[in-house]
């Protein structure tokens, strides 16, 4: 299959380039605690091994990024590091990864009367000055506030798209142009629109794609194959993750997912668009990582899936998120929504919340509440 990429410029992570034609770079992130060093050691040279062209690393506190240092000392691994709500902690990281991935919709927790384009400058300054890129990285889930404010509350990618444009035209000029963009969603079918309109407004700049949440394999393989044929064929992306909620041990098959896919897609074999239906059972559900509170996380998602399989057949959403990070923001657009925590799993229905339970018992809750979704449904979606 002939593909005609997109001529985005080129921008140097590490050793590895990215845009400008060059080969597409399959991401990876650790799912182990940072802190935890020889567990995150060997999860960074086993997915390196596995072909991950970048492995991303979540630094949350000063903790975490010193022993950063450490994992840095030990692997050949081109390293980003996830900055979550505290920008500050670029300068002490900066020194010891490639590319810092920041988050437009996070800037706001910290100094929040210190305007963005201040924040965004720090950001710049330190990436410029140890030898890292940057990815604006904007997620449906936690997208600007004074973006969506802007918007119908059914449009959910053009305030994604606002946000993105407006940090580019920022980092542009005050001349910091070693960075790339994603625009990230659960729903395959908005990330395609979402990253084909920003290819249309920004040709020049390099895209990492992703479906977040994607969920467990294969229906998390599939959503994103349905966005990355899409995109891909059509020239746009130079760098992809397949986000699958994973046991640790078997991370690394998140690499192997991106490889197939593009390769796939290179080859002509374009297989599995129609496979997943919007109008049936949807469960999404963050894939594992540092962030997670209790690795009962992982089990629980996979029991989800099970316990619902009964409910295939109805247009329900059902978000199962790992930590609070993503999980307060991404549980409010789903039917039911479980984000867990250290003890407890907490339960959305639409956005309103029902209480905290545990481990032990909150199948049984949503239960309860998925079967009264059902049983409200207009006659048309019964079966």
């Amino acid at each position: 299959m002939k593909i005609t990429r997109n001529n985005t410029r080129a921008v140097a992570v590490g050793r590895s380039t990215i845009g400008a034609g060059n080969p597409i770079l399959v991401q990876s992130m650790c799912a182990t605690r940072t802190q935890d060093i020889q567990a995150t050691i060997d999860q960074t040279n086993t997915l390196h091994q596995r072909k991950a062209g970048v492995v991303r690393i979540a630094v949350d506190n000063k903790a975490d990024a010193v022993a950063l240092k450490e994992i840095r000392k030990a692997t050949d691994a081109i390293l980003s590091v996830d900055l979550q709500e505290n920008y500050r902690m670029a300068e002490l990281v900066a020194p010891f990864v490639d590319k810092i991935r920041y988050n437009p919709g996070h800037l706001f927790h910290h100094q929040r009367k210190k305007p963005w384009q201040d924040k965004v400058k720090y950001l710049a300054d330190v990436a410029g000055e140890n030898d890292c890129a940057m990815r604006v990285g904007v997620n449906c889930g936690s997208v600007d506030p004074a973006k969506l404010e802007k918007y119908d509350p059914r449009d959910s990618v053009s305030p994604m798209l606002d946000s993105a444009l407006e940090h580019c035209e920022y980092l542009d000029s005050i001349g910091f142009t070693r960075y790339c963009v994603s625009l990230k969603d659960s729903d395959p079918q908005k990330v395609i629109s979402a990253n084909i309109r920003f290819a249309e407004t920004r040709p020049d700049i390099p895209l990492h794609l992703g479906v977040t949440e994607a969920g467990m394999p294969p229906m998390g393989i599939i959503k994103t194959r349905i966005a990355f044929e899409q995109l891909i064929g059509r020239g746009i992306g130079d760098t992809v993750r397949v986000s699958l909620t994973l046991p640790n041990v078997d991370k690394a098959d998140e690499v192997d997912a991106g490889h197939e896919i593009i390769d796939d897609i290179h080859a002509g074999r374009v297989r599995s668009v129609v496979a997943f239906d919007p109008d049936k059972l949807n469960i999404i559900s963050c894939p594992s990582c540092s962030r997670v509170e209790n690795e009962a996380f992982i089990e629980l998602a996979q029991d989800v899936k099970s316990m619902t399989e009964y409910a295939e057949e109805h247009k329900i959403t059902i978000a199962v998120m790992g930590c609070r990070v993503n999980g307060p923001g991404e549980t409010d657009d789903a039917d039911l929504g479980l984000w867990c925590g250290p003890q407890k799993v907490n339960l959305k229905r639409r956005g309103e919340k029902l209480g905290a339970f545990g481990y032990d018992t909150i199948l049984d809750k949503l239960k309860v509440e998925l079967d009264a979704m059902i049983e409200n449904m207009p006659s048309k979606q019964q079966f």
